[in-house]
């Protein structure tokens, strides 16, 4: 019944397996976070999670989910400011107002009304503190799915009132993640000032974060490329086959140990806390590097 929504879900079996079983035991929360990569089908999960919901068998009511009629489903999308249509793309105070008052209705037609909010970490800077209301004194009947690309794209406030559901890379051909929408050229570069900073030691690591400069946008790439090719290494120490890696590129980082890997991958953690800590890019980075080539050099 509600299973066959699922049907054309590939490669998200766990997330799939938990909202198989929320909808069959009746059990259903009432936001969700699909947290993941862009690409992986958290989207299209989404709407299958709302068929489930909204029209278990109902092939017509499935057709009207897919083109957007459906009076019991929403997906609610960033938009170009009004004033000003070439603007940047946000989820702005506005959607999340119409989104309440259209929870606070009763469904049309259907058991559930099921709103999706669509690159939900790109909700301007009050709208996340807005939603609150709503996570907090959710209407009766109403799950809200928010599709984010990773957790630190929403406040810990928002979060926690949602039961997170992670979604997996989608491998591409050989077994390795794709990493879509110009990550792969994102993390390369990161990659490629790692293994500069290898080479060159303390000179081009200044060199580095000279580059870096304030740009926190760099610095995060920089910790997460990082951070992902430590958790790759980690994973072929612990004897992880091929399709475990995240980096779509092959790494050329240099053979280390477990301990080591963690070790690097605790820096890399503090490299976040200290991000969001509102230390400087520059800093951070400089930081980082020197902790992760010293920890490798004495490997």
């Amino acid at each position: 019944m509600a299973a066959d929504a699922f049907t054309g879900i590939r490669g998200q079996d766990d997330a799939v397996s938990l909202l198989r079983r929320a909808v069959s035991s009746g059990r259903v929360a009432h936001a969700y976070a699909f947290v993941g990569p862009a690409g992986a089908g958290r989207k299209l999960t989404a709407l299958a999670f709302a068929k489930a919901l909204v029209a278990r068998e109902d092939v017509a009511k499935a057709g009207q989910i897919d083109r957007g009629t459906h009076p019991d489903v929403r997906l609610i999308a960033p938009t170009p400011p009004e004033k000003n249509p070439k603007g940047p793309l946000a989820v702005r105070i506005d959607d999340i107002r119409q989104l309440e008052h259209l929870a606070a209705l009763r469904p049309v037609e259907s058991p559930w009304k099921v709103f999706i909010v669509d690159d939900a970490d790109r909700m301007t800077g009050a709208t996340p503190q807005a939603f609150l209301k709503t996570l907090e004194e959710p209407p009766a009947h109403t799950v809200i799915v928010l599709i984010l690309s990773r957790l630190r794209g929403l406040p810990p406030t928002v979060l926690s009132r949602c039961q997170v559901v992670r979604f997996r890379p989608q491998p591409r051909e050989g077994g390795v993640a794709l990493l879509p929408d110009g990550q792969d050229e994102r993390w390369a570069g990161a990659l490629r000032a790692l293994e500069d900073a290898r080479a060159g030691g303390t000179e081009l690591i200044l060199k580095i974060g000279e580059s870096v400069g304030r740009d926190r946008d760099a610095a995060e790439a920089l910790v997460e490329a990082c951070w992902l090719q430590y958790r790759d290494a980690l994973c072929r120490e612990a004897g992880g086959t091929p399709d475990l890696s995240v980096l779509a590129a092959p790494s050329h980082m240099p053979p280390i140990g477990v301990h080591e890997a963690l070790g690097g991958l605790t820096a890399c953690r503090e490299a976040w806390y200290a991000l969001e800590g509102n230390v400087s890019p520059r800093l951070t980075v400089e930081v980082l590097l020197s902790r992760l080539c010293l920890s490798e050099a004495r490997s």
